[in-house]
């Protein structure tokens, strides 16, 4: 994609005062190299990853023994091993800072909030530990929590990492059998949960839905205090105690962190879950950390004392990434519940009365809000926001101009993908180059990206698979219950040889930036031609009759057509004018190949728990194939509306 101008383009005094700026004169110094701008860096850190991803701790002033090898084996993607020598704790790269400035404030909707200093985060980390270990859980053990994105989740997985155990997480809005598929498999010793939660204004009850959880579990439970009766429900379980409870023998001292190996299990994450039970992918204590440090120190920008907001839930790693904010000494500003409640002003409401410097979202947020009619631009003070990050799906041209439009003129938006397999971002923002619409600005450092064709070619130009070429430090360690490694070679290494193939459809752009245009698994072929479904999304979501769209291919007549669910606005019809119109603006914007054989009207869309539509679970549903984990949708009963439709069979 290419335009005559860029929307942003940092001026020489700010990119000069950036941390990347820094960071990369400090990595010129030591490696007695002029790098002429961001492309010679990003080159001389995928040549030399020990060097670089060196930098990267001593810069960043991580804690913790380094070691003399900073990377072995690093030819072999499965065997690589970085810092092998390492030592050290997660949670203590967290809480470097101390006094009563803010660790992190709270809102849970209108209904709950709060102010976290960092000495109320470490003394309750410390209690937290402490009672840990009247349960016997010590290294490598696993804690299951399905909580709201609040201060105290925060310090139970804080608790967790300083002792050396496994944490994993899930929102409270799980089905009782999701939340059994992600932690019947991890053998967790202790069961975190809500007594109840917000959303849309309204209490959600999840009681049943917890009593059900721990039978199953059969493991200590415990309740955290929000939106319900924490006493009553801790009461009605088999060995439930309240926070208060579980924390009252202990007072607050000196945290205990154990130094640890730099491979050490910090998280397990989830796949969605939509094609079978999800995958148990467990991440690094030093990965995670060195992988967090870079992005938000470097392509953020993030410095002390800043406000850092992500909107996510404790069930996509979004979650995890933003808390790996307190080790850039930022102030964390979490908030649980609707993004639409009481309406569509409540977190610009939140940045303006925090003065967010970075402000993370996902497309479809954007997209809501455009077509909400919202102009936070001109309705609040967002004078000290200064990044905007999207992930979630791809960011549309129209919603990159959107945020210039309609929120604010000089900001740097970063449109971002990455994902639950990295726990971390494969292609960010930098704020040393321009933004481009509908692009994003490259790689991020330290990573060997690339677009493949078909043959394992590199290709310019044209789309292909998003692929890495090199081992990196936040790759998985392996998947829990695999134990020979076949479910992780299968997931990413059965492509090409030695090579991360990420299952993302991209293409450079003449920019030297990126476009993803979906999913690969998802890639439409009419005619064996590859066309990207974010492409078709990208024309049809701009109308205004349009509210979302769900595009698959069906077999049909021996070849594959392009069939376009829409669901379309209040008090619009499907009419014969709109599906021409529908047609006329993709072949337009797109090409003839990408006009759908078929547009059909649906009341509503199956998306997972984090907001992504599940196109590939809607394709089986339509072949008549079973879909194997519904639990995994926040709304699975949107499955049935595209079953046996009648104009699916002409």
């Amino acid at each position: 994609m290419t335009n005559e101008m860029p929307l942003w383009v940092p001026s020489e005094a700010f990119r000069n005062a950036t941390p990347m700026h820094a960071f990369m004169m400090f990595c010129s110094a030591r490696a007695g190299m002029d790098f002429a701008d961001y492309d010679a860096f990003h080159a001389w850190s995928v040549e030399d990853r020990p060097a670089f991803w060196s930098a990267v701790w001593d810069y960043c002033g991580v804690r913790g023994e380094k070691g003399t090898t900073f990377l072995e084996n690093g030819d072999d993607m499965l065997a690589a091993r970085f810092f092998p020598e390492a030592r050290l704790n997660f949670a203590e790269n967290l809480l470097k800072s101390t006094g009563p400035g803010d660790a992190m404030v709270f809102r849970g909707e209108d209904k709950v909030s709060d102010r976290w200093s960092w000495d109320r985060l470490s003394a309750m980390v410390s209690r937290l530990q402490q009672a840990y270990r009247t349960l016997g859980i010590g290294q490598g053990d696993r804690i299951a929590a399905m909580m709201p994105n609040m201060p105290e989740t925060v310090a139970a997985m804080l608790a967790a990492s300083a002792i050396g155990a496994i944490w994993s997480s899930c929102s409270p809005d799980f089905g009782e059998q999701g939340v059994l598929d992600r932690f019947g498999q991890i053998g967790p010793k202790l069961f975190i949960c809500c007594d109840g939660y917000w959303y849309n204004g309204k209490k959600q009850d999840v009681a049943d839905k917890v009593q059900a959880v721990a039978v199953k579990l059969g493991v200590p439970v415990l309740v955290i205090p929000y939106a319900g009766d924490a006493e009553a429900l801790a009461k009605a379980l088999p060995d439930g105690k309240t926070l208060e409870a579980f924390v009252a023998p202990f007072t607050a001292k000196s945290i205990d962190y154990v130094a640890l190996p730099f491979s050490h299990p910090l998280y397990i994450l989830f796949s969605s879950g939509t094609t079978g039970v999800p995958k148990c992918i467990v991440h690094s204590a030093g990965g995670t950390l060195l992988q967090h440090l870079k992005e938000q120190r470097f392509h953020c920008g993030l410095v002390e004392g800043e406000k850092l907001f992500y909107f996510t839930t404790c069930g996509w790693m979004m979650w995890n990434w933003l808390v790996s904010g307190l080790a850039c000494g930022a102030t964390l500003c979490l908030y649980d519940g609707s993004p639409f409640y009481p309406d569509g002003n409540v977190l610009f409401d939140y940045a303006a009365d925090e003065k967010f410097a970075v402000f993370g979202t996902s497309a479809k947020y954007i997209d809501a809000v455009r077509k909400g009619g919202l102009t936070p631009k001109t309705t609040h003070d967002l004078s000290s926001l200064r990044l905007m990050t999207s992930t979630g799906s791809p960011l549309s041209p129209e919603g990159f101009s959107f945020v210039y439009d309609g929120i604010k003129s000089d900001v740097h938006l970063a449109s971002i993908s990455g994902g639950t397999d990295i726990v971390s971002c494969f292609v960010l923002g930098n704020p040393l180059k321009p933004v481009w619409r509908g692009e994003i600005q490259g790689p991020g450092l330290g990573l060997a990206m690339d677009v493949w064709d078909d043959e394992g070619r590199p290709v310019r130009g044209e789309k292909g698979e998003l692929v890495c070429t090199k081992a990196f430090p936040s790759m998985p360690v392996m998947f829990w219950n695999d134990p020979d490694g076949q479910k992780y070679r299968a997931a990413y290494f059965e492509r090409f040889d030695n090579i991360w193939c990420h299952g993302d459809f991209a293409e450079w752009t003449a920019h030297g930036g990126l476009i993803i245009h979906g999913r690969s698994d998802a890639t439409l072929n009419p005619g064996g031609v590859r066309i990207g479904t974010a492409e078709i999304y990208n024309q049809v979501e701009q109308m205004a009759e349009v509210a979302e769209a769900l595009c698959i291919g069906q077999d049909f007549d021996d070849d594959v057509r392009v069939v376009l669910f829409v669901r379309l606005a209040g008090g619009v019809s499907l009419t014969d004018d709109l599906v021409k119109a529908i047609k006329t603006r993709i072949r337009l914007g797109c090409t003839p190949r990408h006009v759908p054989a078929k547009v059909i009207a649906v009341a509503d869309i199956p998306r997972t728990k984090s907001g992504k539509i599940v196109e590939l679970a809607v394709r089986d549903v339509v072949h008549g194939r079973p879909v194997k984990n519904k639990e995994a949708l926040a709304n699975p009963e949107a499955l049935d509306l595209f079953a046996d439709l009648a104009e699916l069979r002409s």
